[in-house]
């Protein structure tokens, strides 16, 4: 400072440092302090410290005093000083720092609901009489003002936790102690505190967490699962491992225990009016799981499934069935039932029986259901297929309202793949006509699925007949159209494989039903003359069949299975060999006499035949159309058109030479009469220029 005069006010101090010695001393107030030159100021007057009572300091590097409390100095005056020391100072006069003292902490004051985690560092004895050795810990609890010493220091600051209602707090023991409620216990343990309120944990415990209650309803329960082997408040045992459910009725809110796990929450098993389910492995009065039971409930209730309990297929309906309706079923153990007369009947473990409709059923955990059945209406066009599973016979049930019995199912019929298409195409046909597939490798592709069990139909049309073979009876009938055909369980139709195309070729066309005719099919054929003139006719047959007289003979319409490509062949053969004798110029003028003679023959009076007859299965072919005849090879063909074509120029010349002759002889006979027309005319004119000229005289006589 500048000035030499200090002026100190009361309770206020400076520090003035001697230049020649070096020594820092005190002047405290009041005063006015005149500084020296070699002296010097270090600050302006401050305020003494002051300790109010319930108040405390800790000085950091104290002076050393004496018994009356005097600072000591050393030979150069210098204050002595406690290196690396405390000194608390409590509620007294205010008192100067000197130079190197500072204050190292304020005062601290406990408030309510807290408290000090306190730790000896050195051995001590209190002012009490208690002693304590070094590590030892203890709690100084709130409210109050804690005055430190030099051998304790403040570990932590502890605060109260709150317990609520529905809830508690979890504590760990980090030594052995006791707890508040003079519980003891060991190092490492774990309790719950459940006591509503603040709790300030002991020395030796710490707080692991805040538990809150699970909320249990009518609709909700606690699975649980013991860590470890312990007893709960009620005194039950529980071991390791073991598991149970808490529900309502028990507690409403429920604390699980240090030793209790969660597993999970259950939510209630609510069975309505119509509802039962099963529950398997079901608890017994014991509490243990009965294993291998199953327990029938029916609503309307609600429950909670127990451990090890479960349900079989979930909450069913109970079968509600009307009076077309009813139930398989089959006994797995021998009961006792009633049946539908009332009487109480024994079923054996095996045994099936039919529950007949109206009529609500719950099934018992010893009888199982194994399919519920409708009674199915059928027209007298329809049918299904039954089969006894006794005897294993089987039969077609068609034109009643029909349910089957226990020992009866529905029976499914396989057919052939190309008939399935066949029949596929059939059902298609809305007009009743002929179906006919012409795919040779994929017949059983794209084909709708058929209900198999239902009697297989076939609509017959009109004029045409179906075989049907049994392969049971070993028999087979035929069956004239318009007809419904029914197949029996061992019943197949025959599938007629024909030719088609231009030429024939075989297996192109397949049918199940055979037309009668009349009809017509058309061929090509490749004849070869006496010349070696090839040539390619396309030829087209009416036919028809010739029904028998005998019903029971109808099969023979059915025994060649390919009429059409065995008589086309056999016209064939007919016609080749009778114009392999003729040479072209015969066959190109008597074509049509030459391959009706072939086809139909003639009788013993040398007439031509009307039809050619196949005796073993009635076709009749009636006519022969050529439609067309062509050489095979290119020359004659080139020669055939040109000796066609001169023929048609000599035709067309002489016909243009007649006409023009013609015209020449009607152009001649019109100047003929021109001619003689011309002379009467002249004639004519000279006689009035005769008379002319008469009168022209007379005029001029006159």
């Amino acid at each position: 400072m500048e000035d030499p005069v200090i002026r100190i006010p009361p309770y206020h101090y400076v520090h003035v440092l001697d230049l020649n010695s070096n020594v820092t001393r005190v002047e405290v107030g009041p005063h006015t302090y005149i500084r020296q030159d070699h002296e010097r100021v270090m600050f302006a007057p401050r305020c003494m410290v002051m300790v109010p009572p319930r108040h405390y300091c800790v000085v950091l590097n104290p002076m050393a005093r004496g018994p009356t409390g005097a600072v000591l100095v050393d030979g150069a005056g210098q204050a002595r000083l406690r290196h690396a020391n405390l000194d608390i100072c409590l509620a007294q006069e205010p008192f100067p720092l000197y130079a190197v003292e500072e204050i190292q902490q304020v005062p601290q004051v406990v408030l309510a609901d807290t408290a000090l985690r306190l730790r000896a560092l050195l051995d001590f004895k209190d002012e009490d009489g208690n002693k304590f050795v070094a590590g030892d810990e203890w709690l100084f609890e709130g409210p109050g003002t804690y005055i430190p010493r030099k051998e304790v220091e403040v570990a932590e600051m502890l605060q109260v936790t709150v317990i609520g209602h529905n809830q508690a707090i979890r504590l760990r023991a980090r030594k052995e102690c006791l707890d508040r409620y003079g519980t003891r216990h060991v190092t490492g343990e774990e309790w719950l505190v459940k006591q509503v309120g603040a709790y300030l944990p002991g020395v030796y415990e710490e707080v692991v967490d805040v538990v809150d209650a699970y909320i249990l309803t009518d609709k909700k329960a606690l699975h649980l699962r013991a860590t470890r082997t312990f007893e709960d408040e009620q005194g039950w045992v529980w071991r390791t491992g073991e598991e149970w459910l808490v529900t309502q009725a028990q507690s409403e809110a429920y604390i699980p225990e240090v030793f209790e796990e969660v597993v999970t929450e259950v939510a209630v098993t609510t069975l309505g009016p119509r509802q039962y389910c099963v529950v398997l492995d079901p608890v017994g009065p014991n509490g243990q799981p009965q294993l291998g039971q199953q327990l029938v409930v029916k609503g309307e209730k609600s429950f909670f499934l127990q451990l090890g309990e479960r349900l079989q297929a979930g909450i069913q309906d109970v079968y509600v069935l009307s009076e077309d309706e009813g139930l398989l079923l089959q006994a797995l153990q021998t009961i006792k039932d009633t049946n539908e007369e009332g009487t109480e009947v024994t079923r054996r473990a095996g045994d099936r029986w039919l529950a007949r409709g109206p009529l609500e059923y719950v099934p018992p955990a010893e009888v199982a259901v194994l399919e519920r059945r409708r009674a199915v209406a059928l027209a007298d066009n329809e049918g299904i297929y039954v089969r006894d599973i006794r005897t294993g016979k089987v039969q077609v049930v068609t034109g009643q309202t029909y349910m089957l019995t226990e020992a009866e199912e529905l029976w499914e019929k396989e057919l052939p793949p190309r008939v399935e298409a066949l029949l596929a195409e059939a059902r298609g046909d809305t007009r009743g006509m002929d179906t006919r597939v012409h795919s040779f490798s994929s017949l059983d592709v794209g084909v709708p699925q058929r209900d198999r069990t239902r009697a297989v139909t076939y609509q017959v049309p009109h004029n045409a007949a179906v075989q049907v073979y049994d392969y049971r009876e070993r028999r087979a009938r035929v069956v004239l159209g318009p007809e419904l055909v029914v197949l029996g369980p061992g019943e197949q139709l025959t599938v007629l494989s024909l030719s088609a195309g231009c030429p024939k070729r075989p297996h192109a066309c397949r049918s199940l039903c055979l037309r009668l005719g009349p009809d017509f099919c058309a061929d090509i054929v490749t004849i070869e003359t006496a010349d070696h003139a090839r040539l390619q006719l396309q030829l087209a047959y009416n036919w028809h069949f010739e029904m028998p007289e005998d019903p029971k003979a109808l099969g023979c319409l059915f025994s060649i299975p390919n009429f059409v490509g065995d008589a086309c062949k056999a016209l064939a053969s007919r016609v080749r060999g009778a114009v392999a004798a003729v040479t072209f110029d015969d066959f190109h003028k008597n074509s049509n006499r030459l391959i009706c003679s072939a086809v139909f023959g003639f009788d013993e009076g040398g007439r031509l035949r009307e039809q050619l007859r196949f005796a073993p299965n009635g076709l009749v072919v009636t006519s022969v159309d050529i439609q067309s005849v062509e050489p095979v090879d290119q020359r004659t063909h080139d020669a055939l058109q040109r000796s066609v074509q001169l023929a048609i120029e000599i035709a067309t010349n002489s016909q243009e030479a007649a006409a023009r002759h013609e015209a020449e002889r009607l152009a001649q006979e019109a100047r003929g009469r021109l001619e003689g027309q011309r002379l009467p005319d002249q004639a004519e004119a000279e006689r009035a220029r005769r008379e002319l000229l008469e009168l022209e005289a007379l005029r001029s006589a006159i």
